[in-house]
This record gives structure tokens, C-alpha cells and sequence, in this order.
């Protein structure tokens, strides 16, 4: 017998589509079947997920998180990780491949997925190695690695400092079709830097990482990708001045995609001196001018999409230290609520909130998941479901994910997501939704919209 779930009297919201009613949505088999205002009355046995008064769109897409598998288990697991991501209602997410061993190769990247394939609550997309061993010398043997399935090259957590090997991969960026995904640090200017070289640090005295690092790397890319006709997306941008340099990259029409992430969106360098190292972030947070740069650009469409760089990381690795801290927070759990104060500040509209979670990263990924980012009829049904207005407080101990390092820690957050659907099943959902389990008797009755 099939399966039947409906998602019942939500809003649902699907830019891709032009979409924004109350209606319902039925999946069969784990394929969205119907989309629409009218009850929808299914034969037989049936499950009913009650969505009055919540926001129903496509799942999230993350291009950019680290799910630590292999060699830093102790941080994340596959388990872990993508349970964290279907509660931060996160459907499709790309790991880096920064872990050890790195994932540069065939054997490397099959592992991952037999991993995934045994352990994912989500759906998990590899992406790796641009050189051999993150090493920034040898290309990895790119053409085996997409056979594989990788989504897209990076070597995340270090910059291709070498021009003529970035010069190179890009090249062969436009042969495999495959984006290369760039960290823009110059680790010259970088080294021994903790948090923005500005105001914040002078007063704490610690030394800074200033924008230039990211900005000279953003333009050298740039160049590159004029020459090359490669494809590039820029990670985590942060900088206003980056913006600029890749508003000018796509006048040119040069094949250029970008990404900026929750936290770059909504804290500056001052929350540094409240949350201490649970804010030391690569790259950091910046000045309010950047943060108003990075949200222009992203409603302009400068920036394409929003990333979390999910960076979960244990206790020990967070100390008081600013220089033995390590850089990242657990972002999964946390990305709507902090992304949904813009909307209520509005800064962004909700169905571009949405559009930049859902339609944009997918468009990145390319046709081989086009049919990812929408609600879609026989589409796979990957769906979100959230109250925009549900307040919460941050508790980092009741994470999914194993990294409880995060800046909101104790904070009241708006915004929260009550369930996740991946693939038609329910794998997560809110302890207040209740799903009812009902049965239609009597003569058969047409599913209708």
C-alpha cells in the first residue's frame, strides 16, 4: 500500500514558482502528488501533518558545511551532523572535504557516501579536494572524482594560493562543468590574525585579520576567471569591498556565483567582546558597513545564495584563549531564527529569504538536481515547515549536532522549524506537532485540488 502523508492548511511559499497561499500538499510515495488551495481527500489509510498557521517551502540547501567525517569524529558524525541539519530544516547539504584524510580521491569519496548512505537523515552532496591533500600543489584527478558524484572542488579551510594551479583548475572547471569553490584568504596577511583587524581588535588588543586578506584573493580570482572562462563561486564573502569586486565580475558576465552566511548577515565585530571565542570565525566578522554591504548584495542578486559553513567543533577546542581557539560555529540549528530577524527588520522579504535557501543554491548545483528548491508536482518531496513567529531560547545542550559552539548560546531567538521532510519521510519535527493518522471509508474518493 502506498504511503500518504498531507501536509494540511500551510502557507505555502515557492519563489521558483511564483507561489504564496494557504493550501495543502499531498506526497505519495515519497513524490509531491498535489499542490493546491482545495482539501485533498485521498483513499485509504492516510497521515495528516497540521500546518495551519506555519510556512511550507522546499527544503533548505546548504552548499557549504563540515560534517567532519572522517577523522574528526569527535567534532561531528554523518549521524549527527545531518540530524542537525534537518532540524535547522536543511534537506541537501555539501560537505568539505577538509578532514582527514582529506577527500581527494575515488576511494575517499565512496566512502563518504556508503556512510551517508548508512547513517543520513538528509540528503548529503560530496564535494572535493581541488589539490592532492589540500596541499595547494597537485590538481586531484578531477575527472574520476566527478564520476564519483562530487557536486564541486574546494579546498575550504585553505586558499589555492598558487596562481598558476588555480589558473589550471579553472580551466578545467568549464570542461567537467563543475564549479570551483574558493576560500579568499591571503594567509600572508592573515597569519596570527583571530578576529577583524579594526576598532574591536585594537581595543582588546588581539591581532586582526584585515579585509584586504579576503579582497586581494577575490580579485586575483576574478582575474583568473576572465581568462580562463572558468566557473567560480566565492565562499563566505564578508567583505563590502568584496561585494563590489564581484557586482563588477558579473556586469562583465563572467561565471561567477557567490555565498554569504548567517552570521556574516546579522553580528559585527562587537559580539566578540559578549560571546568571546564562540565568535572567532574564518573570515570574521566584520563592521556594520559590511553587514549592510552583504545584505544589499544579497537582495541584489550580487550574492546568489546563503550558506551556514556549519563549523561544529568540542569543548576543549573553543578555550578562553583567542589564539588557541579554533575558528567556526555550529550553524545548522540556529540559520533561520537569526536569518529571520532581517525579515522582521525588513531588510529581506520572507519569499526572498526562502528563494536564497531553496531556488538559488540549487540553481548552483546545476540541471542535475533541478528539480531540488521547489514544490514541485513528482518531484521528491524535501519540504520545510516553520513558524516564523515561534520564539526559543538557544540552548547549545539540546543540539542535534555534537558542536554546541555557537555566539547565541542562551539568546531569545523568533522563528524555528516544526517539522522536516526528506525524501516524503518525516525526519524531524517539533514535539508540539502532532501528526494525526486518519482513514477515508466508504466509496473511493478522487484526490482533488
Amino acid at each position: 500500500m502506498e504511503s500518504l502523508l498531507i501536509i494540511q492548511g500551510g502557507r505555502l511559499i515557492d519563489p521558483a514558482q511564483n507561489l504564496d497561499s494557504v493550501g495543502n500538499i499531498l506526497i505519495t510515495e515519497g513524490k509531491i502528488a498535489l499542490v493546491g488551495k482545495r482539501e485533498i481527500l485521498p483513499e485509504g489509510d492516510y497521515e495528516v501533518l497540521p500546518a495551519k498557521g506555519l510556512v511550507v517551502c522546499a527544503g533548505f540547501i546548504d552548499l557549504h558545511c563540515h560534517l567532519r567525517t572522517p577523522g574528526f569524529e569527535e567534532k561531528e558524525t554523518i549521524a549527527s551532523g545531518t540530524k542537525a541539519a534537518a532540524a535547522g530544516g536543511f534537506t541537501t547539504v555539501c560537505c568539505m572535504p577538509n578532514t582527514n584524510p582529506p577527500l581527494d580521491s575515488t576511494a575517499a569519496i565512496r566512502n563518504l557516501m556508503a556512510k551517508t548512505k548508512a547513517e543520513g537523515a538528509v540528503r548529503v552532496l560530496p564535494i572535493a579536494c581541488i589539490t592532492r591533500g589540500r596541499q595547494g600543489k597537485e590538481m586531484t584527478a578531477m575527472a574520476g572524482l566527478v564520476s564519483e558524484g562530487v557536486v564541486g572542488f574546494s579546498d575550504d579551510g585553505s586558499p589555492v594560493l598558487d596562481n598558476k594551479v588555480m589558473r589550471s583548475v579553472l580551466e578545467w572547471s568549464s570542461i567537467f562543468e563543475m564549479t570551483i569553490i574558493d576560500h579568499c584568504e591571503d594567509t600572508a596577511l592573515t597569519a596570527g590574525g583571530v578576529i577583524n583587524q579594526g576598532k574591536v581588535s585594537q581595543e582588546l588588543g588581539l591581532p586582526g585579520i584585515p579585509a584586504s586578506a579576503e579582497e586581494t584573493m577575490i580579485e586575483r580570482d576574478i582575474k583568473l576567471v576572465d581568462e580562463t572562462a572558468g566557473s567560480l563561486h566565492i565562499t563566505h564573502v564578508s567583505t563590502a569591498n568584496g561585494v563590489e569586486l564581484i557586482r563588477k565580475a558579473k556586469k562583465k558576465r563572467l561565471k561567477i556565483t557567490a555565498d554569504v552566511t548567517p552570521h556574516h548577515l546579522t553580528l559585527t565585530e562587537e559580539k566578540v567582546k559578549e560571546s568571546g571565542t564562540m565568535a572567532k570565525v574564518n573570515p570574521p566578522l566584520r563592521t556594520a558597513a559590511d553587514v549592510d554591504a552583504l545584505i544589499q548584495g544579497l537582495r541584489e542578486g550580487t550574492i546568489d545564495c546563503i550558506a551556514t559553513d556549519h563549523a561544529p567543533h568540542t569543548e576543549a577546542d573553543k578555550p578562553a584563549d583567542f589564539a588557541k581557539a579554533a575558528f567556526g560555529i555550529s550553524g545548522f540549528e540556529t540559520a533561520l531564527a537569526v536569518l529571520m530577524e532581517l525579515v522582521r527588520a525588513d531588510r529581506l522579504t520572507l519569499s526572498l529569504l526562502i528563494a536564497k535557501l531553496t531556488r538559488e543554491p540549487a540553481k548552483i548545483l546545476g540541471n542535475r538536481f533541478g528539480k531540488l528548491g521547489g514544490l514541485n508536482i513528482n518531484a521528491g518531496a524535501d519540504i520545510t515547515i516553520f513558524d516564523p513567529d515561534k520564539e526559543w531560547t538557544v540552548d547549545p545542550k539540546a543540539f542535534a549536532s555534537k558542536g554546541k559552539n555557537t555566539p547565541w548560546a542562551g539568546m531569545k531567538l523568533k522563528g524555528k522549524v516544526m517539522a522536516t521532510i526528506f525524501n516524503g519521510k518525516v525526519v524531524y519535527k517539533d514535539e508540539s506537532i502532532v501528526i494525526n493518522a486518519k482513514k477515508e471509508s466508504g466509496e473511493k474518493k478522487k484526490a482533488a485540488l
